[in-house]
């Protein structure tokens, strides 16, 4: 029945169909809808009702190199996230972005393109491709050095912001650090104490079944933990350009003051 309710809200097809066709396709509900559709019983799905996972991240930073802006713009398919067209309204939102200094999305889609506003133009591009598009996610970075690092044809985007001044290139090592490694944090003191504690319980737990005295378990464990540092926060990973320094090293005093990573594959990122 569950499978059957999702065919009726994919199709608007009746319950009888719905179950007919689920029983033909052998449970396989992207199948059923094909045969409903091929019926003529399925009604064509709305843009609306459609889902936006592809696109593509644009990232930017303004004249003074102390503020970034990243701008996650989504369509339903690679195809279309490759097009002249997205690609060219993606590169004006950002241009915007740079040039007008918008604090949130609300801002930014009030800004003109010509004789339309973002939201308007938007719109307007997504029943010439006849695609849902939409812009996820928008995030502003200040600080006194901030850099944009845009990876694998845009599918990611960071910025990172440090507290040096004109230090646009150790921002953008950074900046290539968060994109490859996804970090969720910046330091071990910004980790909640609660989540130390969870993994600290489930390595416990891991070392006894092994067998491990309880004797030298804390301080097993206290490497273990430090290893999950390494995991979680930027500047305790290994830099990825050089494997024998950890980022803090890098930053030689410089502090990282935040992060922004946007992902289409998996989750984003604020700090």
């Amino acid at each position: 029945m569950e499978e059957i309710k999702k065919l009726r809200e994919m199709t608007g097809a009746g319950i009888g169909d719905c179950k007919k066709a689920l029983d033909e396709a052998q449970g396989d509900l992207e199948k059923a809808v094909e045969i409903l559709r091929k019926k003529g019983i399925a009604k064509a799905a709305k843009r609306g009702d459609r889902e936006a996972n592809e696109g593509v991240i644009m990232v930017g930073v303004n004249e003074g190199g102390n503020i970034g802006y990243a701008i996650q713009i989504n369509s339903e398919t690679d195809f279309v996230a490759r097009n002249e067209q997205f690609q060219e309204f993606g590169r004006e939102v950002l241009k915007l972005a740079v040039g007008d200094d918008p604090k949130d999305m609300e801002e930014l889609m009030s800004l003109s393109m010509g004789d339309m506003k973002v939201s308007e133009k938007l719109e307007s591009l997504s029943g010439i491709i006849g695609e849902k598009l939409e812009i996820g996610a928008y995030q502003r970075l200040s600080g006194a050095s901030v850099a944009a690092y845009s990876h694998m044809g845009g599918k990611i985007g960071v910025l990172t912001a440090l507290d040096k001044e004109d230090a646009s290139e150790l921002a953008a090592d950074v900046a290539m650090q968060v994109a490859a490694t996804d970090p969720k944090y910046i330091s071990p003191e910004d980790v909640d104490n609660s989540e130390i504690e969870k993994e600290k319980e489930i390595q416990k737990e891991t070392l006894l079944k092994e067998g491990k005295p309880e004797n030298i378990i804390d301080k097993i464990l206290e490497g273990k933990i430090n290893k999950y540092y390494e995991e979680i926060c930027l500047v305790k990973q290994e830099y990825i350009k050089d494997d024998k320094q950890k980022v803090e090293q890098i930053l030689d005093g410089a502090k990282v003051t935040g992060f922004v990573r946007f992902s289409l594959q998996g989750e984003s990122t604020v700090c």
